[in-house]
């Protein structure tokens, strides 16, 4: 998934969690945050996996 993705993600998430907010409705306004959470844990999860393909390029071209 995509850096781009991620942040559509994470915005889609916004809008719920502001959309629920906006009429009382928890569950869509926590389903909103979970979105935003999830999107945040696999922009972790792809930043992990450059830097570990960097670092394993870095150690293969010595």
């Amino acid at each position: 998934m995509s850096e781009l993705q991620n942040k559509a993600d994470e915005l889609g998430g916004k809008v719920k969690e502001a959309a629920g907010d906006a009429v009382g409705n928890d569950d869509l306004a926590n389903q909103g945050k979970g979105e935003q959470a999830a999107s945040k844990v696999k922009q972790g999860a792809e930043d992990l996996k450059d830097k570990a393909t960097e670092t394993l390029g870095k150690l293969t071209d010595k």
